[in-house]
């Protein structure tokens, strides 16, 4: 009997796979179950560094995998055969977009419980999960007596603790053919300003107040010179103003910048379980009143297109110093 984590890469090992992997080892050490960790694909060079100290036995990367694409159809089989060779009693992925649709895949190929999600965990001796639910306004627990179960864990909010300097051992494998029914004909991958949302170092957002879709370009400009990624409230999505992969909050992406600059953002409960794990929250809102006032470090109170075009502008210049001198 075993613990399996799901992997995911791009251009390297995600953030959030490693702390899915970290706590994945807590559960294993409580348990007493083997940890091992699967990628779907050949797995990134240097695999066994990047999973140095997590306690992971093995970690099974299969060659001739794509190892980018989300196709389920042909990842889940060779997944759902591993979980039976290794008899696999706990599966933990990531509660990414990738990664939430390939467990709940992975949950029915193996006709197991699955608990999307989850913010928190304990083993005493049965699991214990934690999730938002109801838009984040109540926290479910859930108990689990019964296995094989298969939890995702929402990014961002679980530490990536490295014990000791052990190494995984690599498993390479060719996967067994399977008739798919997706085909990849091309990737295309969204410019979101500079930076990606989800491993941002800074974020700007913009809400309601930034008034329509036009108007973007003020906030857009700023996260160029920051080197930022552009974020949205639920809101401004809603209202059709910028795609839903811009989304920060609960129904969107969950995120842990080094700064999270909010603009025209009232403060919603939903947007605040998005961004509570930022490390300097930054708010910018006309309405003295604005809930995110009672919640960031630094309020602005004042009008954004008045007050980041200036902030812009500055920072342009400082650069320009520090070029010339």
């Amino acid at each position: 009997m075993s613990i399996l984590v799901v992997m995911e890469q791009w251009e390297g090992v995600r953030n959030w796979s490693l702390e899915a992997a970290s706590a994945a080892n807590r559960l294993a050490s409580e348990s007493g179950l083997e940890l091992n960790a699967v990628f779907p694909g050949k797995g990134p060079d240097g695999i066994a560094k990047d999973l140095q100290g997590l306690g992971i036995r093995k970690v099974f990367c299969y060659e001739d995998a794509d190892p980018v694409c989300c196709r389920s159809d042909s990842w889940v089989p060779m997944i759902a055969s591993l979980c039976r060779e290794l008899g696999v009693k706990i599966i933990i992925g990531s509660a990414s977009l990738i990664g939430k649709e390939l467990c709940a895949s992975l949950g029915a190929a193996l006709d197991i419980e699955l608990v999307q999600d989850c913010v928190h965990f304990e083993c005493a001796p049965e699991i214990l999960l934690k999730k938002p639910v109801y838009g984040g306004r109540v926290v479910s627990t859930v108990r689990i007596g019964h296995f094989p179960v298969i939890f995702t864990l929402r990014p961002h909010l679980f530490p990536i603790i490295r014990c000791g300097n052990d190494m995984p051992e690599v498993l390479r494998r060719s996967p067994s053919p399977v008739v798919t029914r997706t085909v990849i004909k091309e990737i295309v991958q969204a410019a979101a300003a500079i930076a990606d949302l989800a491993d941002a170092k800074i974020v700007v957002s913009g809400g309601r107040g930034i008034g329509g879709p036009e108007n973007w370009t003020v906030l857009r400009d700023l996260c160029e010179v920051l080197g930022a990624a552009l974020g949205a409230s639920r809101a401004a999505v809603d209202a059709g103003w910028i795609a839903h992969s811009h989304q920060v909050g609960q129904t969107g992406k969950t995120v842990s910048p080094d700064i999270y600059i909010a603009c025209g953002i009232s403060g919603a409960m939903q947007h605040l379980a998005g961004i509570r794990n930022s490390g300097t929250i930054v708010a910018i809102n006309k309405d003295p009143a604005a809930e995110i006032f009672s919640f960031c470090d630094y309020g602005i109170v004042g009008d954004l297109f008045d007050i980041i075009p200036a902030l812009t502008e500055e920072l342009k210049s400082r650069k320009r110093e520090v070029r010339a001198g």
